[in-house]
C-alpha cells in the first residue's frame, strides 16, 4: 500500500532497525544459504528477498499491535498477511520500474545531504563517518552503490505517489448531500390509542375467528423437530458439599493469589499505538485542535475500540508511562507515550483505587473455590468407571442407581435453553445423537458428566389448537384491537390538518422536536421513525405499534445542524474518507496498469524460503 509523505527516511530507520534489532539482514545473505537473492520482479526490477522480509516483518509487526500480543506466522497466514506483504513489494516494484522508463531519478547533491544528514552515519563530533557509513552496510548485506540506488528509487517513488495520493478531493455535492440526509431533522406531533380509546371493547373471538387466525399465523404455533432423550448427568455442584477443605489448603490458596486479593491501584486504559512519533504527534494535535474525537481516530485506523482496550493496569505494568498517565484524570488522552510496540496515545477510563482483602474475608470464597475444584477432580475419576460400565451394557438407569448420576429426561429442540439444555456440549450432542447411538460419558464446560440416550424424535408439527386456545385468543385479540384502533385512527386523519390541534379531535398529543434519522425515541417503535423521514410535511400517517397505534404528523423539516458538533465531525469524517478512498483507487489502478505493462515473475520456491524463516 502506498504512504504519504517523505518515506526516504523512513526507509533507512527501516533497514537500521532490521540491521541492529532485528538481524533481517541475514535473509538472502545467509538465511537462505546464500543462492536465493530475489523472490521474482517487476518489468526489470527484481523483488529482493530482503525486501519482502522485512516487509514482511513489518506487517507481523503491525497485525500484533492491533491484536496486543503476538500472532504466530500461521495465524498471520490464514489472515493474508504474507499475501498483503507480496503485494506490497510487487507495487513498489512496479513503481520503481514506472521511475525508470520516466527518467525519473534524485540528483547526487541531494542524495549526498540526505546520506549526510543521517544520523546513524555521523560520528562523536556530528558528522559523517565514512566508517560507520560502510560499516552499517556491510552488515546489512548492502554495497554503497546498491544502498544509495535504493535511496534514489524510493525518492523518485515518493515523486510519483505524491502527485496521485495528494490533492484528490471530492466535490462539495457528495459531502454536502451525504450531511443533508444523515443530519436532516424533524418535528412531528404524535398520539397513541389503546385499547382504552375504541368506543367498543374487542371482545372474545367465535370458535370460526380462532381457529382462521391459528390458520393464517400456522407458523407461529408449529413446534421445532424436538427430541426426547434420557439421560444421566452428575456436575461438581452435586457433590460439592461433601468435598472437605482443610484450613492449609486454604491458606496456601490464599497466599498464591495474594496478588489478587491485595491489587495496588490501578486505571482502565485505551492504547492506541502508531509506528511514528511524528503520526502519533499529528494525532494528538487533531484532538487538541477540536472536531476529532478518540472514537474516530480509532476508526480511522480500521480498528474498534475492544480491539485497543488494555483493561486495568498499575503504574508499573505501564513502564516509563505510567507516570503521565496515572497523573491524568478519568476521561484524558494522554501522550504520544512509550510502548512496547510504539509510540501511542492513551485515554484513561476510569480509576481502580487499591484493593486489600484479609484471609478472613476471602475464606469463604476460597473454600467454595476449593470445593468446587475438587469435585471437578471427584467427577473426572468416575469417568473411566462409568465408561466401562456403559460397555458392559449398564442402562442410564444403572448408573443413577449405582453411582452419583442423576436421571433425568427432556424434550430438546434447538430453542430449549434450560438444565442441561444450557451447556454447548450437550446442545451439540444432543443435535448430532440418533437412534442408533449407544449413550457414552461427555463432559460439560463446568467439568460436569453426563451420557444421553436418544428415546424418540418428533418432526416440526403444529401445537394443537385445544392445548394453546389462550395463547391464540391473546394473539387474535391483539390483532383485532390494532386493526380497529388503525380504522378509528385513520377516520381522524380528515380532520387532523397542519395548522389543527389535537385536542380538537380528543386527542392526547406530545410534540417531539429534531428527532434524526438514527435517533432513539422511548416507547416508539422505529419502523415510526422511518415512517416519519418517508413523509411529506405537514402529512399525518399511522404506525402499528404491537396493541396501539400512532397518529404521527409531520410538522417541520429541518436541515443539518451546521453549528452542531456532531455534523462537524461528520463532515471531517465523510471528507477524510472519501480522500481517502479515491487517492487509493487511483493509486490501485496507476500500479494495476504498471504490473500488466511491465509483468510480473514470481519465485513461489523462493517465497516459500522465506516464510520458512518465520515459522
Amino acid at each position: 500500500m502506498a504512504k504519504r509523505g517523505n518515506t526516504v527516511s523512513k526507509t533507512l530507520i527501516w533497514i537500521l532497525l532490521a540491521l541492529l534489532i532485528v538481524g533481517l539482514a541475514g535473509f538472502g545473505a545467509t538465511g537462505l544459504g546464500g543462492n536465493i537473492r530475489t523472490i521474482g520482479a517487476v518489468g526489470e526490477k527484481p523483488i529482493s528477498v530482503d525486501l519482502y522480509a522485512r516487509t514482511l516483518q513489518d506487517d507481523l509487526r503491525a497485525v500484533s499491535a492491533q491484536a496486543g500480543q503476538n500472532v504466530p506466522f500461521a495465524t498471520a497466514q490464514a489472515l493474508g498477511i504474507d499475501r498483503q506483504s507480496l503485494s506490497k513489494v510487487v507495487t513498489t516494484r512496479a513503481l520503481d520500474h514506472e521511475t525508470a522508463e520516466l527518467g525519473l531519478s534524485v540528483g547526487d547533491v541531494q542524495l549526498q545531504k540526505q546520506i549526510l544528514s543521517m544520523s546513524a552515519f555521523q560520528g562523536l563530533n556530528g558528522q559523517f563517518d565514512r566508517d560507520s557509513y560502510r560499516f552499517a552496510l556491510e552488515n546489512a548485506g548492502l554495497g554503497e552503490a546498491e544502498f544509495e540506488e535504493s535511496l534514489r528509487e524510493e525518492a523518485a517513488r515518493t515523486l510519483v505517489q505524491g502527485a496521485i495520493l495528494s490533492g484528490n478531493m471530492m466535490p462539495d455535492t457528495y459531502e454536502n448531500t451525504l450531511v443533508a440526509y444523515i443530519g436532516e431533522r424533524r418535528n412531528a406531533t404524535v398520539a397513541r390509542l389503546t385499547a382504552t380509546d375504541l368506543a367498543e371493547q374487542v371482545g372474545a373471538p367465535t370458535p370460526e375467528q380462532l381457529k382462521a387466525y391459528y390458520d393464517e399465523n400456522i407458523d407461529n404455533y408449529t413446534l421445532p423437530q424436538t427430541k426426547k432423550i434420557t439421560y444421566s448427568w452428575l456436575s461438581p455442584d452435586m457433590i460439592a458439599d461433601t468435598v472437605e477443605v482443610d484450613e492449609t489448603a486454604l491458606k496456601d490458596a490464599y497466599d498464591e493469589r495474594n496478588e489478587e486479593f491485595n491489587k495496588p491501584e490501578r486505571r482502565l486504559i485505551e492504547r492506541l499505538v502508531y509506528g511514528e512519533q511524528e503520526a502519533a504527534s499529528s494525532a494528538k494535535a487533531q484532538l487538541e485542535a477540536g472536531g476529532m474525537t478518540f472514537e474516530l481516530l480509532v476508526e480511522d485506523r480500521g480498528l474498534a475500540l475492544s480491539d485497543i482496550d488494555l483493561g486495568d493496569l498499575t503504574q508499573s505494568e505501564l513502564g516509563d508511562a505510567g507516570s503521565a498517565i496515572f497523573a491524568a484524570n478519568t476521561g484524558d488522552v494522554v501522550g504520544p507515550l512509550p510502548s512496547d510496540l510504539g509510540p501511542a496515545l492513551f485515554r484513561i477510563n476510569g480509576v481502580l483505587a487499591a484493593q486489600s482483602t484479609s484471609f478472613e474475608d476471602a475464606r469463604a470464597q476460597l473454600k467454595d473455590e476449593l470445593a468446587a475444584d475438587r469435585a471437578r477432580r471427584v467427577v473426572e475419576a468416575q469417568i473411566s468407571d462409568i465408561d466401562d460400565m456403559l460397555a458392559g451394557g449398564a442402562t442410564l438407569e444403572d448408573l443413577a442407581n449405582e453411582t452419583d448420576m442423576e436421571l433425568g429426561q427432556i424434550d430438546w429442540s434447538s430453542e430449549a435453553e434450560d438444565g442441561l439444555a444450557a451447556y454447548e456440549a450437550f446442545r451439540s450432542a444432543a443435535a448430532e445423537v440418533t437412534l442408533e447411538d449407544y449413550p457414552e460419558v461427555a463432559v460439560l464446560e463446568d467439568g460436569g458428566i453426563f451420557a444421553m440416550r436418544l428415546d424418540e424424535v418428533l418432526e416440526p408439527r403444529p401445537q394443537p389448537l385445544e392445548e394453546i386456545t389462550e395463547r391464540v385468543t391473546t394473539g387474535w385479540q391483539t390483532k383485532a384491537t390494532r386493526d380497529a384502533l388503525r380504522a378509528e385512527a385513520e377516520a381522524l386523519l380528515p380532520q387532523i390538518t397542519a395548522e389543527s390541534d389535537f385536542a380538537e379531535v380528543d386527542l392526547e398529543s406530545e410534540t417531539l422536536t429534531e428527532l434524526t434519522r438514527t435517533g432513539f425515541v422511548e416507547a416508539m417503535p422505529p419502523a415510526a421513525i422511518l415512517a416519519l423521514f418517508d413523509a411529506e410535511q405537514g402529512t399525518t400517517v399511522v404506525v402499528d405499534d404491537v396493541s396501539d397505534v400512532l397518529i404521527i404528523r409531520l410538522d417541520e423539516v429541518l436541515p443539518a445542524d451546521e453549528d452542531s458538533d456532531d455534523i462537524k465531525a461528520v463532515r471531517v469524517r465523510l471528507n477524510n474518507q472519501a480522500a481517502s478512498a479515491v487517492s487509493q483507487d487511483l493509486f490501485e489502478a496507476f500500479a494495476r496498469d504498471i504490473q500488466q505493462r511491465a509483468g510480473i515473475q514470481l519465485d513461489q520456491n523462493a517465497i516459500n524460503a522465506v516464510h520458512a524463516n518465520f515459522n
